[in-house]
């Protein structure tokens, strides 16, 4: 039985911006070095976290070029890599591959909202331009498309796409993909939540926002899973509870990243549409960093 080429803690990192909006490459270098420290498993930049959707093609592909620079190989780097436009997810994906990535995280076309044989040709069309792990992002919530279990089942025939980030927040979804695409498919939980439970039902860790500012202790619950160490894990999930609460209170990534700013990682502002967080949740994350004992 084949094992899966990634596990553990992966996160979702975001994109640290100066007050005027522009992308602050050196607190972003930072940032990904204390990851690595804190001993995050995996980064994935220019996800949703990330901004990706405000971001210009420069900035996007800079930022991961960053990531691949500091993290020189100590973990794993997943570039997000995604478009509603084939020929665009192709260009980040070969970005992504000459820029030193490990992998590709291609989200589900959103807005256009393709059937599912148009996923398959779409995710295809990546996999055979580009010679780079791909991982499927199904985020149905964000992208009104739920890419279904027999289509990835069909996809994971393809040698470069590898696994899954899945969002979907159903319990159910990952004993199905594992059967259907076998125990060496990738399955990353996408929701924090329920990351633990996504592991007892055959995942292989996640890509995670609280990881954010909770990298030490989301990675030590990975470990903890890994080693057999179950009631130690489920101690930890129960410290994360009230912060991945804090964490979605309002749209991602506004609440994460004024919980960043508080531990003096860039500046609480996030690109328009994206409002200011408002006083009432700046106080959850607040109080859900103390209780976390983040601040303390």
């Amino acid at each position: 039985m084949s094992s899966p080429l990634f596990k553990g803690s992966y996160v979702a990192l975001i994109t640290p911006m100066r007050p005027d909006g522009a992308v602050d490459e050196a607190a972003f270098g930072a940032f990904v070095d204390w990851q690595i420290q804190q001993g995050t498993h995996g980064i994935v930049p220019v996800g949703t976290t990330g901004e990706s959707p405000t971001l210009s093609h420069d900035e996007h592909r800079r930022v991961v070029e960053i990531a691949v620079e500091v993290a020189a190989g100590r973990v794993p780097v997943i570039a997000g890599a995604g478009s509603n436009s084939t020929a665009e997810a192709i260009e980040l994906t070969r970005h992504a591959k000459a820029a030193g990535a490990d992998a590709a995280l291609v989200v589900t076309p959103y807005y256009n909202k393709p059937t599912q044989q148009g996923m398959v040709l779409h995710f295809t069309a990546i996999a055979d331009a580009v010679d780079l792990p791909i991982v499927i992002y199904n985020i149905p919530p964000r992208s009104v498309v739920d890419m279904g279990v027999e289509t990835m089942a069909h996809l994971a025939r393809h040698r470069n796409i590898v696994g899954v980030k899945d969002a979907t927040a159903n319990l159910a979804r990952p004993l199905h993909t594992r059967r259907a695409c076998g125990a060496g498919f990738v399955q990353m939980s996408g929701e924090d939540h329920t990351a633990l439970a996504f592991l007892a039902a055959g995942g292989h860790g996640c890509i995670s926002v609280t990881g954010n500012i909770a990298p030490r202790l989301c990675s030590e619950m990975h470990r903890a899973w890994q080693d057999g160490e179950t009631e130690r894990a489920i101690a930890i999930q129960d410290r994360l509870l009230a912060l991945h609460d804090a964490m979605f209170v309002e749209s991602s990534p506004g609440p994460v990243k004024y919980g960043a700013s508080l531990m003096g990682h860039g500046s609480a502002h996030c690109r328009l549409p994206l409002a200011p967080v408002s006083d009432a949740t700046r106080a959850q994350v607040r109080a859900a960093m103390l209780d976390a004992g983040l601040l303390n």
